[in-house]
């Protein structure tokens, strides 16, 4: 009679057994991507420079929108709604939030310039309590973001930490109708075009390079170092086939 150790390691026998059959008849194929917040963050930086900047009054006028929403559209809404599916696909919770939620808005604000533009609607002006209360929601879960960003890097973190400010800054000048606290957001959200610039490109870089170029206050202090190269990705030699970063 087999006592109960000889039955024990009788089933550990067995699991090994059918781990090794699965092992040796299982293919893993590896899909490499590419860190989708960097397009997200360039079509963010340039639809948020051109709009901010507006909003600043450093050109145009109040007809000037109808001329933007295009490129913000598509530059931002676009190019951020596919990063945001694609930061998805590569397990990024907070990449695929942000760029998701903030590519619906570009999208959204797009429409409502081209209603503008189709003479649909009129603009009341700087009193646009409605138009307001888009920004609420957006100033809430920009800044709930930014607390997550902490855990990825600083240069994501200043982004969208200057992104909630500029957005509570506009939804209370659309709501009281104060052209001050406007001007105060615009100048706010074109720094946090600056800092997505600076993210955007130090992550291109870096990838590009394969060693840090521009720091951005990763939790890991080694990939803080210029010049110093911290990830080593797994991909077979040049010239045999398998799975390789790049094109």
């Amino acid at each position: 009679m087999a006592t109960q150790t000889e039955h024990r390691q009788h089933l550990t026998n067995g699991a090994g057994q059918e781990f090794d059959r699965w092992r040796q008849s299982t293919r893993v194929f590896l899909q490499p991507i590419a860190a989708p917040s960097i397009l997200g963050l360039f079509g963010f930086a340039a639809a948020t420079f051109m709009v901010s900047t507006n909003i600043a009054g450093w050109y145009g006028n109040a007809h000037s929108g109808v001329y933007l929403f295009p490129f913000a559209a598509v530059f931002g809404g676009g190019a951020q709604f596919a990063a945001g599916m694609w930061a998805y696909r590569a397990r990024d919770g907070m990449a695929t939030g942000v760029h998701g939620m903030w590519g619906s808005f570009w999208i959204a604000y797009g429409i409502l310039w081209l209603l503008v533009a189709a003479g649909d609607i009129t603009l009341p002006g700087n009193h646009f309590p409605a138009l307001a209360f888009w920004f609420f929601p957006l100033a809430a879960l920009t800044f709930s973001a930014a607390i997550a960003s902490v855990g990825q890097n600083l240069g994501v973190t200043s982004t969208l930490t200057a992104l909630a400010g500029g957005s509570a800054c506009l939804a209370i000048g659309y709501l009281i109708g104060s052209h001050a606290w406007l001007v105060t957001g615009g100048w706010i959200l074109f720094a946090s075009s600056v800092c997505a610039f600076y993210t955007a490109s130090a992550m291109m870089w870096k990838s590009s390079f394969g060693r840090v170029v521009l720091p951005l206050g990763e939790p890991k202090a080694a990939a803080n170092v210029p010049g110093h190269m911290y990830t080593h990705p797994i991909e077979y030699h040049e010239g045999e086939p398998g799975v390789r970063q790049g094109q």
